[in-house]
């Protein structure tokens, strides 16, 4: 059985390469988007870091105009899956949090942006 279901599974991962989701390319190409950035808020987190060598917490607040129990979700959630480092020091006495998109995160994005790019041009074509 796990040989049937490893082939249906392959089979499946053929067709939504090639847009047999319906015949809809668009939406073959949405079903590949990376749920984890799409959300909007890690998104935004992943966007700011592209065009950063690293922003700290207060910065990534201000920026996306997030609470801290927002932003500190979200980033977890982008840490735990290996898309941005963190680093905790100290300022005097102050607690300093530092993020930074690392290279498998950084792949993520252009990734995500190449099938964004692809749902808009296969939406425009038809």
């Amino acid at each position: 059985m796990a040989a049937k279901s490893g082939a249906d599974r392959a089979a499946r991962e053929e067709r939504n390469r090639h847009g047999a989701q319906g015949g809809r390319p668009a939406q073959a190409a949405a079903s590949n988007l990376d749920r984890l950035i799409h959300e909007r808020t890690r998104l935004a987190i992943v966007s700011a870091l592209a065009v950063n060598a690293s922003l700290a917490f207060s910065e990534l607040k201000e920026l996306l105009r997030v609470t801290d129990g927002n932003l500190s979700v979200h980033a977890r959630k982008l840490e735990d899956a290996g898309y941005i480092g963190c680093t905790k020091s100290f300022a005097g006495r102050m607690p300093k949090t530092e993020y930074r998109l690392t290279p498998a995160g950084r792949k993520a994005l252009e990734k995500y942006l190449d099938h964004m790019e692809a749902l808009i041009r296969a939406t425009r074509e038809g």
